[in-house]
């Protein structure tokens, strides 16, 4: 029964009649259901727009943040887990360190030493403006209170990289109390992201405890065909139909991905950041320059590729005609294509393939 019907499908390609000229194939309406050839409306037309475009949603490198332990610590305590909202300033984990102590009391020593600087330095300018003492020793009181002063000031801007305020500094430095809790707080209105340290742990310095970043807005890396950027503008709007996110371009890569040969373009969401999450895969749609034209989302079985060019079998009176088109966007299912269409036309998107071998002769391939 298979063998049959070959010969009757060779048969009926036998009958019709290529058309090299023009493109175009007389093809009758039994030849045409004999070769179990269909035809489907082309579908409506999308004015300046690639859809499908494979893209992640991640964090802009701006809105992330990475706390770590400032200095040799046990942690006593932490106060947020992961997903958790924090607010700025507010405290996340408290650290036991020895070395805050020590930090503290040099600060303490650098304080006295200044103070006392700045009183040499009183003294010998009030006695070198009455002669009593030479301009080499007020230069040298003056070297000195400056020194401390730098000394005092490092050690001030040691105890701020470790996590304390202003006014625990000043606080310190009228009490005199010396402490080894050290309390983090976050530096963003954020979420928490990670956790990679618990209670109990002892850490180095620089050792990092959490990653929180600010969520909205967040941002797309979307991969596209080389093909797809020649119609594309910074600024172009992007959408995400399936999650009701929307933003614009804000960058096109200059280089080609190794793996699969595409362009990386990076946007911001600034609509429906909250139905996203950072890391999610999702699939995107860019505007595309005016100048780009009609755009159609059509089957790749309706495709074929004939002496270098792509085509597709537009139907006619007479049996159909082929149109060369320029594919914008291949999928793995469906193709984004553009052409000199009517928009109202009918191709074939099923028995392509005998369609393609009588307009290049029965038997025949791609040339």
């Amino acid at each position: 029964m298979k063998n049959a019907s070959l010969i009757l499908g060779l048969i009926v390609l036998s009958t019709i009649q290529p058309g090299y000229a023009d493109d175009n194939i007389v093809v009758s309406a039994k030849q045409v259901q004999a070769l179990g050839i269909a035809t489907a409306a082309l579908p409506n037309k999308q004015s300046g727009e690639v859809s499908g475009l494979p893209a992640q949603v991640v964090i802009p490198g701006n809105q992330l943040y990475i706390i770590s332990t400032p200095l040799a610590a046990m942690i006593e305590q932490t106060l947020v887990g992961v997903g958790d909202s924090v607010r700025k300033g507010q405290p996340i984990a408290r650290l036991q360190s020895p070395a805050l102590a020590e930090a503290q009391r040099g600060l303490l020593q650098a304080s006295v030493q200044s103070q006392l600087a700045r009183e040499n330095l009183a003294r010998d300018e009030s006695l070198y403006k009455d002669g009593i003492i030479s301009e080499s020793r007020y230069r040298t009181t003056r070297g000195s209170s400056l020194e401390a002063q730098a000394a005092f000031s490092e050690r001030k801007q040691m105890l701020r990289l470790s996590g304390m305020s202003d006014s625990a500094i000043a606080q310190l430095q009228s009490g005199n109390n010396l402490s080894s809790l050290l309390t983090i707080t976050s530096p963003i209105d954020g979420v928490v992201l990670e956790k990679t340290a618990s209670a109990g742990q002892r850490l180095d310095a620089a050792v990092p405890i959490f990653k929180i970043a600010k969520i909205d807005p967040l941002a797309l890396e979307i991969q596209a065909p080389l093909a797809v950027t020649r119609d594309l503008n910074l600024g172009a709007a992007i959408t995400i139909p399936a999650f009701s996110a929307s933003g614009k371009l804000t960058a096109i890569g200059r280089s080609l991905t190794g793996s699969n040969q595409t362009v990386l373009l990076r946007g911001v969401i600034l609509l429906g950041a909250e139905n996203l999450r950072p890391g999610q895969f999702v699939e995107a749609s860019i505007s595309t320059s005016a100048n780009s034209g009609a755009q159609w989302n059509i089957p790749n079985s309706a495709i074929s590729r004939i002496q270098g060019r792509a085509v597709v079998f537009v139907q006619t009176s007479q049996g159909f005609r082929a149109q060369t088109i320029r594919i914008l966007n291949e999928g793995a299912q469906n193709s984004v294509i553009s052409g000199a269409f009517k928009g109202v036309e009918k191709i074939a998107v099923q028995g392509v393939s005998a369609l393609k071998s009588s307009m290049m002769g029965i038997g025949g391939g791609d040339k």
